[in-house]
């Protein structure tokens, strides 16, 4: 008899990262495998499904004008209880930190089935920061019974919190995806991003995350209003939030610089392959600082701290803040320096080979002893 897993996820970033996971799963005869989407980020997520031509056999729609936490949360909870009642799913696989990871992960130990956790181990030990992500990732981690952890670093957090069972070391997933995303000769569907001429010296950039809004983001903007300033040959891309909190500043501060592209949200396919163009990228985005490095790309993280410890031990990335001070002095020496750039670029990604879904599969035959 096969096994049954259901694999749940609801923004673009989990559904990118599961993405290879659920082909893997359904290639394997020893799995059935279904899909549910709560939807908690409906066109994004729509954008990867299609992309990865990926079917929900469950979909709970949530995505709604307004929507908190609160209700993201409850919608989760009360949905995927439907949806376990009538699937019976011996496994549930999770992925990452997002609410409805935490949310589907709680629902199934609600019912007594065994949680996967899919990038286990992360950590940035402050409970605000990044928020809610670094809450919802250590609650998952409690609720879960195997978790599937991209690095030594995130295995030995869970066994600082007295997790050592069913605990895999396998990479990450978002390398897998890459591998099948970037191609060359590429043509972007993005018809703002196709009309960018890719020759001049290009910085990605995305910046988004709530714990920035405000007085950060402005920040962030300022060091990009003085690197045009400082060098005419530069343009920036960056790819905007729709929150209105991120698309007001952004527009005031950056929207009259020729040198600077804002354009609308990217697919997965468009941002995996700008990155491979682009010459390094500024973000407060966690999965670029996988993502980036394994393209060779340096990364310039717009954050105070990071769950990702290993891509700065490894230096692939550094940590810029959201200080304009900092910001600009770390992209000048990217800029000026090439034997910094060089070594960035070079460096290792710790994140894995690409095998990681193949490496997942391998626990679960081994879990359920097939």
């Amino acid at each position: 008899m096969k096994k049954k897993i259901m694999c749940v996820f609801g923004t673009r970033p989990e559904a990118i990262k599961m993405a290879p996971l659920v082909k893997a799963l359904q290639q394997a005869p020893e799995f059935e495998c279904a899909v549910c989407v709560t939807a908690q980020h409906r066109e994004m997520l729509d954008q990867v499904m299609e992309i990865f031509d990926l079917k929900a056999d469950y979909d709970l729609n949530l995505m709604r004008p307004g929507q908190t936490l609160t209700t993201i949360t409850t919608g989760v909870l009360e949905g995927m209880e439907q949806v376990l009642r009538q699937a019976k799913p011996e496994l549930v696989l999770v992925h990452g930190d997002t609410t409805t990871s935490f949310a589907a992960g709680l629902a199934a130990f609600y019912q007594q089935i065994p949680v996967g956790h899919v990038e286990a181990g992360l950590r940035s030990f402050d409970p605000l920061s990044p928020y809610p992500e670094e809450m919802n990732r250590c609650i998952t981690g409690k609720v879960a019974t195997l978790h599937f952890a991209p690095t030594a670093q995130n295995v030995a957090n869970l066994a600082a919190e007295g997790v050592t069972k069913h605990v895999y070391k396998t990479g990450n997933t978002v390398i897998d995806a890459l591998h099948c995303m970037v191609q060359p000769g590429y043509t972007f569907r993005s018809q703002q991003l196709a009309e960018i001429p890719l020759e001049r010296q290009t910085i990605l950039l995305t910046a988004h995350r709530r714990e920035n809004l405000g007085d950060g983001m402005r920040q962030i903007f300022a060091a990009v209003q003085q690197l045009c300033a400082a060098y005419p040959q530069l343009q920036f891309i960056y790819p905007v939030h729709p929150n209105p909190a991120v698309r007001r500043p952004a527009q005031e501060m950056l929207g009259s610089l020729p040198q600077v592209h804002l354009i609308d949200p990217l697919d997965v396919q468009d941002m995996h392959n700008l990155i491979s163009r682009v010459y390094f990228v500024m973000t407060d985005s966690g999965g670029l600082q996988e993502e980036a490095p394994a393209l060779g790309k340096p990364v310039l993280v717009l954050r105070t701290e990071t769950e990702r410890p290993e891509a700065v031990q490894m230096g692939t990335v550094r940590m810029a803040g959201v200080q304009t001070e900092r910001i600009v002095q770390l992209a000048r020496q990217l800029l000026d320096e090439p034997a910094e750039y060089e070594k960035m670029a070079n460096a290792v990604n710790p994140y894995g080979d690409g095998t990681a879904s193949v490496q997942i599969c391998a626990a679960l035959k081994q879990y359920f002893g097939l």
